[in-house]
């Protein structure tokens, strides 16, 4: 087979895949409405192969979204409440006393499916002590554990967690190590439509979150594929010189924004940024830039794919002064919106 054949039929079967990721978009918006976005930037992630941390208020469907991509995604789902007492060999073993009073010893929600295990959901990861944190990277990083004197390895794992940030008592701020494993941040809020409000409020449909997950096709993608889907993704859309520097561009005034006259109201941009935008930031936005644009159906990346992923990307990954921390949630929003709008786009 020549190259051009060879190239011809890779377009084709990427083009099949994409066909398969707006399938699973489409199945997932019917039943969690008003978050196109936000299913948008989880497909990104499924597809660049990262993990994903949700936030937002109480009750905004954060859960039933994750859930109903889970499904759609298909393969083994397993699901952790992150509590105070939680510890790290709780998510690799289970202990208990069986029927007829002997000590038992069973796996935990990582090891139970061994490799089959695809979706793990760490729901108020917060919750959980900076020990948990710490198996959970291991898990992130290198899809693997040990226990019961082996390694397990999954191959296809993708981290969902979440992080309760209305309540503050008994909760663990997730360190910048951690966060920085996340691909992506995304933000989830209840739709501003006043006609979606009344939908939620009113259809019973949305009443029953079973019933709504449920109504999600299962196995819509093929989960034991996607690794490799992701490589070709990678491999075949194209990135071109003007198009790095913007990129380039975009991260240098994330860290240094005094550098490109940006300026915030009451902040000293000089002293702002203690640290962030590391290689693996600038690695991970333009995996998610690639599938960003094989979704949007083209094969080559343009600056409105970096500009849609940024603040999911790398707000998470931008480390703020102490005297400025407490007011990350605007000021990490201000300070990318700042960047976006100064850097030029080619």
């Amino acid at each position: 087979m020549n190259e051009s054949v060879a190239s011809d039929a890779l377009q084709s079967r990427l083009g099949d895949w994409r066909e398969q990721a707006l399938s699973l978009e489409s199945a997932v918006n019917a039943a969690v409405i008003g978050q196109e976005h936000a299913v948008r930037m989880a497909t990104v992630a499924i597809f660049a192969r990262g993990h994903v941390l949700l936030e937002g208020d109480v009750g905004v469907g954060k859960t039933t979204l994750l859930r109903c991509v889970a499904r759609a995604v298909g393969g083994a789902y397993e699901r952790i409440e992150g509590t105070v007492d939680l510890m790290p060999t709780d998510l690799v073993y289970h202990t208990y006393i069986s029927s007829d009073g002997k000590p038992c010893v069973d796996p935990g929600p990582l090891l139970r499916h061994s490799e089959e295990l695809v979706t793990f959901f760490f729901n108020e990861v917060n919750r959980a002590r900076p020990q948990v944190h710490s198996l959970l990277l291991r898990a992130m990083a290198e899809r693997s554990v040990n226990g019961f004197n082996r390694e397990y390895h999954f191959p296809h794992l993708q981290v969902f967690a979440d992080r309760n940030r209305v309540e503050k008592e008994e909760t663990f701020e997730l360190p910048a190590a951690a966060r920085d494993r996340f691909l992506m941040e995304i933000n989830i809020e209840s739709p501003a439509d006043e006609d979606l409000q009344k939908a939620l409020m009113f259809d019973v449909r949305f009443h029953d979150a079973d019933a709504l997950v449920n109504s999600v096709p299962e196995a819509v993608v093929p989960y034991q594929q996607l690794n490799s889907i992701a490589e070709h993704i990678q491999q075949s859309i194209h990135v071109a010189p003007a198009l790095q520097d913007y990129a380039l561009g975009l991260v240098r005034a994330l860290r240094r924004p005094q550098d490109y006259g940006i300026e915030l109201e009451d902040v000293d941009t000089s002293n702002l940024v203690i640290g962030g935008g590391s290689p693996r930031g600038m690695s991970a936005l333009m995996r998610a830039a690639r599938v960003h644009a094989w979704l949007s159906g083209r094969d080559m990346v343009v600056p409105e794919d970096l500009q849609v992923l940024f603040q999911e990307l790398m707000a998470h990954r931008v480390f703020f002064n102490p005297i400025y921390e407490y007011r990350r949630e605007t000021l990490a929003v201000q300070l990318i919106d700042a960047v976006v709008k100064t850097v030029a786009a080619p």
